[in-house]
This record gives structure tokens, C-alpha cells and sequence, in this order.
């Protein structure tokens, strides 16, 4: 159970650590659960005058970055439960993180992307705008080369690691764009979701700029991921069905729909082996389902969706 887990579109609450650690925002607080030992611990409470709007874990999992409603972000180290840092800059709640080597990217309420280097003394080193509403999704490409930002204006924007101006505007979609997700099989395979006005996952190559793929999914799209094992992605969806569909892609043809919350699905992050998701949502619950198969053993083969154990029941 994840009570006091917020129902909120524009909030991203739960990471799964390299480390197999899940950090979840709960109200004031971020807990941490540690899937090999099952053990839980309170990382920190901001009460009494903030809340957890985000969360985000290095690449290497030993530290946790955290926005707040009020603006700032707090960088953790979840090893001594200690606040090694705060910084400052955005003037509206931190929707969402993300990280690539030492470089925090941070999208706020106040429609503006901040880029902190959290080995510089300086609060943030460059602001990125272009954004008419909230930012409520980023994401770093593998190579660290682009980022994706999404957001309330219906519009998606991918940045170069060298401009202040994105260098592409995608703005097919018709609702918000919080659900963004590189594909680690392609590079400058980028996927989008949309809203409940929109309801669509959409494909884009970021070095051609083509858009290459639409596929309607009858209700809000939250989240998206792909598996590092196998070109497949699952996306999870709100209004109204409350699912979680696992696509093959290029195909799109859906592999399984998953379904047990009884409201939207806000909320998703991938293991550290890339087979099991955790989902969270307004219901209060967060869920785990072994969705993917592990990676393919070296001279291997065979088709690895019949590899599966649990998940072999899906496909």
C-alpha cells in the first residue's frame, strides 16, 4: 500500500534504482524499498510547508534527486540518508527530473527547464524556455545527446546539449505530454503519449525529425517505457480504462493489457534487470508485474518470448 500516493497527472513519484532501490514520494516524505531485502526506510520529510512532486535517481543509484512543490531541488544520498545539496531557480512546483551523467535537468509549473550541474557551486548552469504551460515530462536520450521535454501545452521539444532553443518542435499531439520514453534499440527512436483530449502514443526520429507512427489507445497516456531486452514498450493509461497495455513495436500489436487499478495509472518505473515494472496510482496501491523477459543468455539463440517464466503467460 502507497498512502497519501498523490492522484495527480503532472507528478512523477516513483524511481527504481541501478541498485534495486524504489523511491517513492509520499506526501512529505520520500521512502525508500529495497527490492532485495524488502527493508524500508524514510529518506526525508519536508513537512511541515512542502510536499514531493518528483523523483529521480542517478545513473550510478547511490544518490536521489527530489523537486518540490515549492520549487526547489534536494539532492540526496540515500546510502546516509543525507541532504547533500539544494538548489534553486524555478518559482512553481518540480514535476520532473532527469538525469544524465552529472547533469540534473528539471521541468516546473513555471514552464521553464533548468539544467543543474551538481559538481558546480552555481544553482543552475542554463535555463531552457520554450514551454507556454507546465513541464511535466523529461528525458535524456542514452547518449546523453538530447533531451525530450513535454509538456501542459500539448507540445513535445527535444534540446541539444548545446543550444538554448529546442532543436526540434513536435506538436501533433492534441493534450498534455507528460508519457515520454527513448527507445535503447534505436537510436533517436523517441516515443510520445498524449492526454485525455489525445490518447495517442506517437513515434518521432529525432535525426530526421520524421514523424514515423501514430497509434490511438483509447484513454490517457501516462507513462511510457521500453524493455532494455526486447523491442517491446508498455505504456500505462488513465481515463478511462485505467490499463497498462505491453505493445511489440514496430508493430504495435499489443502483447498483454494488464489491469487492477481502480484509478489512473500515473505512476511507472522499470527494474534494474529491465523484467518487472512497478505501477502507482490515485487508488493508493503501487503494483508489480513481471511483464519482460530477462536478457538473452550469450549464444542464445532463440526467440526470448519463450523464454519467459511469469510473463510467458502474456505473450
Amino acid at each position: 500500500d502507497a498512502p497519501a500516493l498523490a492522484d495527480d497527472f503532472y507528478l512523477n513519484l516513483v524511481d527504481w534504482s541501478s541498485l534495486n532501490v524504489l523511491a517513492v514520494g509520499l506526501g512529505t516524505c520520500v521512502y525508500l524499498w529495497s527490492a532485495c531485502t524488502s527493508k524500508v526506510t524514510k529518506l526525508c520529510d519536508l513537512a511541515p510547508d512542502d510536499t514531493v512532486t518528483s523523483v529521480s535517481w542517478t545513473g550510478r543509484g547511490t544518490h536521489l534527486a527530489v523537486g518540490t512543490n515549492q520549487g526547489e531541488v534536494q539532492l540526496w544520498e540515500a546510502g546516509k540518508c543525507t541532504r547533500v545539496r539544494s538548489m534553486t531557480g524555478h518559482t512553481g512546483r518540480v514535476g520532473t527530473l532527469s538525469w544524465t551523467g552529472h547533469l540534473l535537468s528539471s521541468g516546473s509549473r513555471d514552464r521553464s527547464i533548468l539544467q543543474h550541474d551538481v559538481r558546480a557551486p552555481d544553482q543552475f548552469i542554463s535555463k531552457l524556455a520554450g514551454h507556454r504551460q507546465e513541464v511535466c515530462g523529461l528525458k535524456w536520450s542514452f547518449d546523453g545527446q538530447q533531451l525530450a521535454s513535454g509538456g501542459n501545452d500539448n507540445k513535445l521539444y527535444v534540446w541539444s546539449m548545446h543550444s538554448n532553443q529546442p532543436v526540434l518542435r513536435f506538436t501533433d499531439h492534441t493534450a498534455a505530454v507528460k508519457a515520454i520514453a527513448w527507445s535503447p534499440h534505436q537510436n533517436g527512436l523517441l516515443a510520445s503519449g498524449g492526454g485525455t483530449a489525445d490518447r495517442c502514443i506517437r513515434f518521432w526520429n529525432t535525426q530526421t525529425s520524421a514523424a514515423l507512427n501514430c497509434v490511438d489507445t483509447g484513454s490517457q497516456v501516462c507513462n511510457l517505457s521500453w524493455s532494455k531486452n526486447i523491442n517491446e514498450l508498455v505504456s500505462t493509461h488513465g481515463y478511462s480504462q485505467n490499463q497498462i497495455l505491453v505493445w511489440r513495436y514496430p508493430t504495435m500489436s499489443k502483447v498483454a493489457t494488464l489491469t487492477g487499478h481502480t484509478l489512473r495509472v500515473l505512476y511507472l518505473a522499470l527494474s534494474p534487470d529491465s523484467q518487472t515494472i512497478v505501477t502507482g496510482a490515485g487508488d493508493e496501491t503501487l503494483r508489480f508485474w513481471n511483464i519482460f523477459p530477462g536478457p538473452k543468455t550469450k549464444g542464445d539463440t532463440s526467440d526470448s518470448s519463450s523464454l519467459l517464466d511469469v510473463s510467458s503467460r502474456i505473450r
